[in-house]
């Protein structure tokens, strides 16, 4: 049985952030790079679950380094090493918390926008279509169903919100208002085709890529890709062979989990119910074939 990590004990390293799902740490004597360690914890609706699930931070971090070989050519990333033995030598004494679920990376200074870009409607985006058919700033076709695919993907920003709360989508003006038109227009090409490039991969293997989010940082002014990428945390990967619009659609994601959440009488804020051992494993079972099908096949 796999014991889950819900948090990790790197004392000598000086904890920067305890995200939803990653413990971020500087590195004493290495101010340029940063050491991102992937939990096992899960959230929902903004909400971090007290129960994890067991090896998704092995899962997540596998899946962003299978992406950022594959996109490498689109943008730079900020991975350095996810192999132990080549971090500095302060971070080793912790490799048994460290090995397969953890990334040196470049230091930057993130965007304070994310950079979401949709393929099919669905989620959040459904929801808002369904009282107004301009979204986003969008102006969608009238009659599109639940899960049909764009015509070509939209990129709608959100602003960040600390943890508890929710991001906030903007439109396309109210990005440039932030920073700038010539880079808002190319945080919108870059996020594009990141997108074009993962889902027709993806789609090879037998996974739709509904939509997805992107984090960017910026070093020395140059735009960089950074985080986790193209993850089950932070997309929809749907089976193209159950894949039918009109109806929402089963998942490689945590919907599963959000599904069930919504049977509850739950207010959807902390603290978090109880997930039956059942629910923990069909959550980790989707996480681990969505791993397998996209990096095997």
């Amino acid at each position: 049985m796999i014991v889950p990590v819900t948090s990790t004990d790197c004392p000598d390293l000086l904890l920067l952030h305890r995200g939803k799902v990653r413990d971020m740490y500087g590195i004493p004597g290495h101010d340029d790079k940063l050491l991102m360690v992937a939990t096992d914890r899960i959230s929902a609706y903004d909400v971090v679950m007290d129960d994890a699930i067991p090896g998704k931070g092995a899962v997540l971090t596998q899946l962003s380094l299978f992406w950022f070989n594959l996109l490498g050519d689109i943008i730079e990333n900020h991975l350095i090493t996810a192999n132990v033995d080549e971090y500095p030598d302060i971070c080793k004494q912790y490799a048994n918390q460290l090995l397969g679920r953890s990334m040196l990376v470049k230091k930057t200074q993130p965007l304070t926008i994310e950079c979401i870009v949709r393929g099919y409607i669905s989620g959040s985006f459904w929801k808002a279509y369904q009282k107004d058919n301009v979204v986003c700033g969008f102006k969608l076709p009238v009659g599109m169903v639940e899960s049909e695919k764009f015509p070509k993907p939209l990129f709608t920003p959100s602003t960040k919100a600390e943890i508890g709360d929710h991001d906030e989508n903007i439109s396309l003006e109210q990005m440039e208002e932030i920073v700038g038109s010539q880079r808002a227009e190319e945080i919108e090409n870059i996020s594009i085709a990141l997108y074009q490039r993962a889902a027709d991969y993806a789609l090879k293997k037998g996974v739709i890529i509904a939509d997805t989010k992107f984090e960017l940082g910026e070093v020395n002014g140059k735009l960089i890709l950074i985080d986790e990428v193209l993850t089950p945390d932070s997309s929809r990967f749907w089976p193209e062979d159950k894949y039918g619009p009109g109806r929402a659609q089963p998942s490689f994601d945590k919907q599963y989990l959000r599904d069930y959440l919504s049977t509850l009488d739950w207010n959807k804020k902390a603290p978090s119910p109880a997930l039956p051992a059942e629910i923990v494993e069909k959550t980790k079972a989707r996480y681990e074939e969505a791993v397998r099908k996209i990096t095997q096949g």
